[in-house]
């Protein structure tokens, strides 16, 4: 923690908030910080209005910072497809020492830092880089002797020539070339050394050659050359296949710098049109949409017959500079010239990329994205309308459809004329009623493609366990249909017909490995409910405004952890959760311990077998002897008045010489034995092992001579725990009769002996449930979806809402 302790609530949050809103400056270091470990911060010091309520709450405290779910399972490596604001949080460096000081972060865990790069060159943009590529590097020699390098997208061939020197021990006088190997017989040389590896097209996982110059002056590779196709029929040739290298056009780039391959396509004749493209790192969704458009024949007469150089705009300031034209004119001639049965559309992927940065990378993009942003930018290229006029559109006033029509369309080619323009564009019948005057609006629209709606079911079946607050009924399972597009509270609604429980008296909560992963909000949407999600609804009592007599705590429940000698395993608690979390309510004002723990133990009455009173359940059966039950965490917990070292001293005075048996496994020899407590500390034990005139010592030292009744312990005590039940608050709950501090906001666990959970509680009836006989119920059949049921549906007339602009 910081020197002088940690700050209130309200500083912390204010702070944060503060960092949050500080924009990327590219070189800088950010932090990535895990989704629910910050969402259990922000409920922890009231960031977000509902969260203010139950700020500062020991409860909440969301302890040290732990980025466990990010990571692959043991290992330190981050899982794959991580989504920022959803699974991680980007937290600036400042930000992160500050949190890292008031709360410190798991025992063995690192902090993940990540740079500000740049993406894109006319339209830049700055990313944290949260996955920096990792690189296999090898030796020419030594192919399959491949080295994995993590480096940033932003390094330079410069820089990745220099750790590739460094690791194969190469003197810098030595001569070398690097080439991308990303086929097996496809290599590309790299020659650019001031490239980053973004601009030179590389991608995660790609694998690096490294060829050193012979002796004699020559290279193993042969160098290629330029724009020639050869074939070898046996295909045991060693001679060199190159790829269109020479191909150039304005702005200098080309396809493939100094590309070659083994074998693959052979010269020759082919069809035209029939020219399968490389896959160049998850490029299939760029791939498909431009074999989609290579076979839309006028678009394609149109670019191989030179049109497109006499219409082509440069100066456009909507347009590309007529580079996306250039290169997709480029790469239509290579696919339909009949020379090839495969080509690599690498240039048109990174002229794509320079306008479009989210286009830049190798993740895997929409297919339908990219057609757009093509079909726009050619559009712009090749307008030929170079300065654009001011157009203002008329209303429909009555008139007929078709002069209305002809009106907007022409008002549309005085700004926009294009080959795109005359193929793809259309125009679009808009009909808008107003739900007052019920006047009737007709627009006509430009359109180039349309998004259709889907004409799916409104509705879906979910399953939940229905918990009643009466402790004597089961959970009952149903399945319910709700609307796919509704709120939490309909869920209510819908479960208050079965069960004839108001919906206001419903808690609906998401329950993941034995405790409360979620609450939801009555005004939450659906969904965000995921069908393999365990939807728990508690029955509490109504709640009123002017009531506050009660309040609705989280209960958990945890046992002792079997720890195995030797064992490595110290970050473990020394209690882990078991069973289903409840929800009890309890009064809010004059509840003390001992109330606290019969409302408990009543909820538990159809699961727990109470024991009788006369019946000695923590003594040992076959000696008659007293069990260690961990009576220290008793007088822990139970706050006795009197001190660690006058219990030493009541022990040494109660202590006699025999031996027996204790009957959790560890022989007893007299001495006082350790016992490890909850907050992992170790303290001794205060119960005596020892019979004394066939007297039993209870677990307070007191004889049976000394009192008439011996207190019976309890099956369980209680602990403030966190949101996760991993972690115990600092905050106790006393057993002196007092009144007991407890909130809304509060989690509560019940820690079994191991003794009395294995005496008194039934597994078998706390997990059973009862089935309704909704989830007999079918599941819904899958719709068949015809284009035109989506067609019929998009031109169906719309009518706006109170809502609605």
């Amino acid at each position: 923690m910081a020197e002088g302790g940690v700050p209130d609530v309200e500083t912390q949050k204010t702070f944060i908030a503060n960092q949050l809103q500080k924009p990327l400056i590219l070189g800088e270091t950010w932090y990535i910080l895990d989704t629910k470990w910050f969402k259990q911060w922000k409920t922890f010091v009231g960031y977000d209005q509902w969260d203010q309520y139950g700020a500062a709450e020991p409860s909440s405290n969301p302890g040290p910072i732990d980025n466990k779910p990010l990571y692959e399972e043991e290992s330190k490596k981050l899982k794959e497809h991580l989504i920022d604001e959803l699974d991680y949080t980007l937290m600036p460096d400042e930000g992160w020492d500050k949190l890292l000081s008031w709360y410190g972060m798991v025992q063995g865990q690192e902090p993940q830092a990540r740079k500000v790069i740049e993406e894109g060159v006319y339209s830049k943009s700055l990313k944290v880089e949260v996955y920096p590529w990792t690189m296999k590097i090898c030796e020419n020699s030594k192919p399959d002797e491949q080295i994995q390098k993590q480096f940033s997208r932003s390094d330079t061939i410069e820089q990745l020539e220099k750790v590739m020197r460094l690791e194969f021990n190469i003197p810098d006088n030595k001569e070398v070339r690097l080439w991308n190997r990303y086929m097996t017989n496809m290599y590309e040389q790299l020659n650019k050394k001031d490239n980053t590896l973004q601009d030179a097209s590389l991608y995660n996982g790609q694998v690096i050659v490294l060829e050193q110059k012979n002796d004699d002056g020559t290279w193993p590779r042969q160098t290629p050359q330029k724009s020639t196709f050869t074939s070898s029929a046996s295909g045991t040739s060693s001679s060199s296949l190159s790829t269109r290298s020479g191909n150039t056009y304005g702005g200098g780039t080309s396809y493939g710098s100094s590309s070659y391959y083994d074998n693959g396509h052979s010269g020759g004749s082919y069809t035209p049109g029939l020219c399968g493209l490389s896959n160049i790192g998850n490029t299939c969704f760029m791939n498909s949409a431009i074999q989609c458009m290579s076979n839309v024949p006028k678009l394609t007469e149109y670019f191989t017959s030179n049109k497109w150089a006499e219409e082509i705009n440069e100066d456009n300031p909507l347009g590309m500079h007529g580079e996306i034209a250039r290169s997709y004119a480029e790469l239509i001639q290579v696919m339909w010239s009949g020379k090839y049965n495969f080509t690599i559309p690498r240039n048109f992927k990174y002229s794509v990329g320079r306008f479009a940065p989210q286009f830049s990378g190798y993740q895997q993009q929409d297919s339908q994205e990219l057609m757009a942003f093509l079909l726009d930018g050619l559009h712009e290229d090749l307008n030929r309308i170079k300065k654009k006029p001011y157009v203002e559109l008329k209303d429909a006033n009555n008139r007929p459809d078709k002069e209305v029509a002809n009106e907007a369309w022409d008002c549309y080619k005085l700004r926009n004329d294009s080959i795109i323009t005359d193929i793809f564009h259309g125009l679009l019948k808009s009909t808008v009623q107003c739900p007052e005057c019920e006047k009737i609006s007709v627009t006509f629209d430009p359109f180039c493609y349309l998004s259709l709606p889907m004409p799916v079911k409104k509705e879906r079946q979910l399953e939940i366990f229905w918990v009643p607050m009466d402790p004597f009924k089961k959970p009952v399972q149903f399945k319910l249909t709700v609307p796919k597009m509704g709120i939490v509270s309909d869920i209510c609604e819908v479960l208050s017909q079965f069960v004839n429980v108001d919906k206001n008296c419903m808690v609906v909560t998401d329950v993941y490995n034995h405790r409360f992963h979620k609450t939801f909000l009555m005004t939450e949407t659906i969904s965000q409910i995921l069908d393999r999600d365990d939807i728990f609804v508690y029955e509490v009592p109504a709640r009123s405004p002017n009531d506050d007599s009660q309040v609705v705590v989280s209960i958990y429940m945890r046992e002792e952890r079997n720890k195995p000698m030797y064992s490595n395993q110290s970050h473990l608690g020394t209690y882990q959760l078991f069973g289903q979390p409840l929800m009890l309510p309890v009064p809010r004002r004059e509840c003390s311990y001992d109330t606290l723990y019969n409302l408990v133990l009543h909820r538990f009455e159809r699961f727990v077998q109470v024991p009788k009173d006369e019946d000695k359940w923590w003594v040992c059966e076959e000696e008659s002897q007293d069990i260690d039950i961990g009576s220290s965490d008793e007088l822990e917990d139970n706050n006795s008045a009197t001190t660690h070292s006058q219990q030493q001293q009541q022990q040494q005075q109660n202590h006699t010489s025999g031996d027996g048996p204790i009957c959790n496994g560890d022989s007893g020899n007299g001495d006082d034995s350790g016992m490890e407590i909850s907050n992992g500390e170790s303290t001794t034990s205060e119960t005596s092992s020892d019979v004394d005139n066939g007297k039993f010592s209870d677990i307070n030292g007191q004889s049976d001579s000394d009192k008439e009744i011996e207190p019976t312990p309890r099956l369980f005590k209680f602990s403030i725990v966190n949101s996760y039940g991993n972690s115990e608050m600092d905050y106790k709950l006393k057993d002196d009769g007092s009144s007991l501090k407890i909130g809304s906001r509060m989690y509560i666990s019940v820690d079994w002996n191991h003794i009395a959970k294995e005496k008194f509680y039934v597994d078998s009836e706390a997990e059973s449930f009862e089935i309704h006989e909704t989830m007999k119920c079918k599941p819904q059949k899958k719709v068949v979806i015809q284009l035109n049921d989506c067609l019929q549906l998009f031109t169906t007339t719309e009518k706006l809402g109170e809502n609605d602009p």
